[in-house]
């Protein structure tokens, strides 16, 4: 591999970087905490400016499922381009659409495929979610939403109203109205501050109680709408048994039900779609990222009896991205022919058996969570005292020197979760045995050195 020379003391990466924070929005948000620059990207690596090369565990956020420059992705694009079909079409139909809407029907549970309709959206998963709850809307005629703590949806207006982050909500005025958020069942940071089976079990029993009270507060709910497995909020699995329950309550009381799969989609959970680990149907399919095969797309799949927008409620001049298509149908049929989703789950476990590993000999990761290779590790701050289930107290300093350490030594990862403590692990779903143990190694001599150097300093 070429690596170009530097003729200076100042590196490219920084040569860009500094660039990038001259021009750029002071919005931008990645580039804060991975301040690199990226020049080559192939499978689970990319090489920076500087020649150097890294793990990369964030996957466009789980955007590539495939992991960066799959030969599929590529001879797809390829194709699309030799034959001259169109690149934009609106959301005037093609072959190549055609094809995609076949293959993405195939891939859901029969029942739900049968009664299914789709709706092309703009190149975001934020603005599949306006669409979701605009269709809602008009076919319910009611307003509320019920939204829960911790989820994320999106940065657009709607999305955001509905997700639990405050940072982004606290400047922007007008938010949409009658949005109510529930008790995720987050048991290691219990909202009821009970923990364990009793954090999902209470939870089912609140929201139930909550819709049944005439003196409630909230009237009549649109819909309910939730991640099977929170991102942003922290790698946080909703136990499969909660999700029946809300499943339950929301059909026998005939609110649509939308589930969030932005993120989740397309084997990450080790499942197709995370709803099938607790084998539901939802009203209102979500999906973006890893659809578009690492390009810009983004559907909304729901029970055609909510069909009943008219004409134009929701356009977009860039649902028609016809090279998405051709690498989001290139990498489904890939992702099933290949049976990736076992996979999946073998390299999940994998990845949790190590990451136990470290925490056994480290006091400051309090837990590890997920489904598939949708990870999460919760840095603890294990010098405080533990609070009354026996779980100290989050460590956001040391996560992000952790995050640091990780960088300096080619590992990519992402924090989230509250306070930002949450270690994410969202790599490429092609991801082998032996990358795993490369990854989680370079993870363990992280935490380790970072807790040392931390221990130091405040010494």
């Amino acid at each position: 591999m070429m690596i170009e020379t530097v003729d200076s003391a100042v590196s490219q990466n920084t040569r860009y970087l500094q660039s990038q924070s001259e021009r750029e929005s002071n919005a931008r948000s990645y580039p804060r905490r991975l301040p690199i620059v990226i020049k080559e990207a192939e499978g689970i690596h990319i090489t920076d400016m500087d020649g150097k090369v890294y793990y990369d565990c964030l996957a466009g956020a789980g955007t590539l499922a495939l992991g960066h420059n799959h030969p599929v992705v590529i001879e797809a694009i390829q194709q699309l381009l030799t034959n001259k079909h169109p690149l934009h079409t609106l959301d005037l139909t093609t072959p190549l659409k055609e094809q995609f809407v076949e293959e993405v029907f195939a891939s859901l549970p029969p029942s739900f495929a049968q009664n299914a309709k789709i709706q092309f959206c703009g190149p975001t998963g934020g603005d599949a979610i306006e669409a979701a709850i605009k269709l809602v809307k008009t076919a319910t005629g009611k307003r509320s939403i019920l939204s829960f703590q911790g989820g994320y949806h999106g940065s657009t207006h709607a999305a955001m109203s509905l997700s639990g982050t405050l940072g982004q909500k606290e400047r922007v005025n007008g938010l949409i109205p009658d949005v109510h958020f529930m008790p995720y069942p987050y048991e290691y940071r219990c909202p009821f501050g009970i923990g364990g089976e009793q954090t999902h079990q209470i939870s089912s029993s609140y929201i139930e109680n909550l819709l049944d009270d005439p003196e409630s507060g909230i009237v009549s709910p649109c819909a309910m709408i939730f991640e099977v497995v929170q991102g942003e909020g922290g790698s946080i699995p909703a136990p499969v048994e909660w999700i029946r329950e809300m499943r339950r309550i929301t059909q026998e009381r005939n609110i649509p039900l939308i589930i969030d799969e932005v993120q989740t989609g397309l084997g990450r959970t080790g499942k197709l779609y995370a709803f099938e680990h607790a084998g539901i149907i939802p009203d209102v399919l979500v999906l973006s990222k890893a659809i578009g095969g690492s390009l810009p797309l983004s559907v909304v799949i729901y029970n055609k009896d909510l069909d009943q927008w008219n004409p134009g409620a929701h356009i977009g001049t860039f649902r028609g991205n016809q090279m998405a298509m051709a690498a989001g149908l290139a990498t489904l049929r890939y992702i099933r022919e290949h049976h990736l989703p076992e996979h999946v789950t073998d390299m999940g476990s994998l990845l949790v058996e190590q990451l136990q590993q470290i925490q056994q000999q480290v006091g400051c990761i309090g837990d590890i969570r997920g489904r598939g290779l949708m990870i999460g590790v919760e840095i603890v701050n294990d010098q405080h005292i533990m609070d009354h289930l026996g779980h100290y107290p989050a460590h956001p300093q040391l996560a992000s020197l952790i995050q640091q350490e990780c960088l300096k030594h080619g590992l990519i990862l992402e924090v989230g979760g509250r306070h930002s403590t949450v270690m994410r692990f969202l790599p490429p779903l092609i991801i082998t045995r032996e990358q795993v143990l490369e990854v989680t190694r370079i993870f363990g001599e992280a935490v380790t050195t970072a807790y040392q150097t931390l221990q130091t300093s405040t010494v």
